[in-house]
């Protein structure tokens, strides 16, 4: 069978440095840090203070109270985040076959606010304590797929994935396959999370993931730096709208960029730690360039890697990059977008995704922040981005997201070219 094109035609992003799409990118190119204090709760007994929230966003200017006690945080983000993009590919005006529509939608960890708030309350309940009627469906992860389904009538395929850290990548990927095979004409993808509360905090305290550069949060997330001490912990949520390409041109949709390919592997060694070699990663590039024939590693301009700012991470990705790409790795631009936005766990592919694509659409990259010293275990011949975006022709670029349980996913945009 002839596989389908699958091209980008709406975008929409709730980050930490940016309450859309627009403003998001705006400021990935400024280089602004989204670190700060946390805000939520008293942190004085946790390691870490600091994290990347989101920010002056008022929900009741999205839900109406009665509705927004049924919705955990992470499904707020997913909505917002899925009105917005929807909006932008005109959907509801073209007034799609909704059978044909589908949703596909992840987060790492779902509603662990909900989660920890219900089970606390039931603790300190006394004689009568009782669950909230809605505590299973606001906590459950897939539940945010079917929220942006059932307001717009979306009846195509609909779930939800869950591999840590690499989800919304994955879910991009699934939805390529989906439309590519010819199962949907249009759907919805991406990935949102909200775990920025004591459970979290403390979980990834315990572990030693974390920064504890609580002195100087806005610098604390330290891809490739010699310093850098763990990740900063965001929150958030992307949503891309891929749709068939001929589907596309018969409603004359804007068209930000094709997917070219995506890639899945898993490490098989540790459960949080990475390949030391970055053997999955290494695996989930080459998996993703064979997608498309028009894609071999030379045509790569760009890499968005998963640089969460750890010791072993950084290095072993680097590592795989240079054993795919040999010399050319070296003509490449790389940058950690983590740099400023935190690590959104779930939802980190996807704005990592929105930023890869728009690198391509408008030939620009942005760049990695935060960078003092140097660490003599990266490969200094490769170009990190340093401190500043760098304008360049992006015909093609990769994003990377890897996953605890060592789940890898790799997304490969392209230009357009009718």
């Amino acid at each position: 069978m002839t596989l389908k094109r699958v091209v980008v035609t709406g975008i929409g992003a709730l980050t930490p440095i940016g309450n859309n799409a627009q403003d998001y990118w705006d400021n990935l190119l400024k280089g602004i840090s989204g670190a700060a204090p946390i805000t939520r709760f008293d942190t004085s007994k946790f390691k870490t203070q600091f994290a990347c929230e989101v920010k002056n966003l008022d929900l009741d200017n999205h839900f109406d109270r009665k509705e927004g006690r049924k919705l955990d945080l992470f499904s707020k983000f997913a909505i917002i985040v899925a009105d917005e993009a929807v909006k932008d590919a005109g959907l509801v005006e073209d007034k799609v076959n909704q059978d044909r529509t589908g949703v596909i939608w992840g987060s790492g960890i779902g509603g662990i606010i909900t989660f920890q708030e219900e089970v606390k309350g039931f603790v300190e309940g006394g004689m009568n304590p009782r669950f909230n009627p809605f505590f299973i469906p606001k906590m459950i992860s897939d539940i945010a797929a079917g929220h942006i389904s059932i307001k717009y009538g979306f009846r195509g395929p609909n779930f939800s994935l869950v591999s840590a850290c690499a989800t919304s990548t994955n879910s991009m990927i699934d939805a390529f396959n989906y439309i590519r095979l010819g199962k949907a004409d249009v759907i919805i993808t991406g990935g949102s999370e909200a775990a920025i509360n004591e459970s979290c905090i403390g979980g990834f305290n315990a572990m030693h993931a974390l920064s504890t550069r609580n002195d100087d949060p806005m610098t604390a997330s330290r891809p490739f730096d010699k310093d850098r001490d763990g990740f900063v912990m965001g929150e958030g949520a992307g949503c891309l709208v891929l749709e068939e390409y001929e589907h596309a041109k018969a409603r004359g949709a804007k068209i930000y960029g094709e997917i070219a390919g995506g890639g899945l592997s898993a490490d098989a060694h540790h459960i949080t730690a990475p390949h030391p070699d970055g053997l999955g990663a290494l695996n989930v590039m080459r998996s993703a360039m064979e997608d498309d024939p028009s894609i071999t590693p030379e045509s790569l301009d760009y890499i968005n890697v998963h640089g969460t700012s750890t010791p072993l991470g950084d290095v072993a990705e680097l590592k795989a990059i240079r054993g795919v790409f040999g010399d050319h790795s070296e003509t490449l631009n790389i940058s950690s977008t983590k740099s400023m936005t935190g690590h959104l766990l779930g939802a980190a592919g996807a704005i990592e995704g929105i930023a890869t694509l728009l690198a391509v659409k408008n030939d620009i990259v942005p760049p990695t922040i935060n960078h003092f010293t140097d660490d003599d275990q990266i490969d200094s011949k490769l170009n990190l981005t340093f401190h500043k975006a760098h304008k360049r022709t992006v015909n093609a670029a990769l994003s990377n997201t890897f996953g605890f349980g060592g789940h890898n996913a790799s997304v490969i945009f392209k230009k357009f070219v009718d």
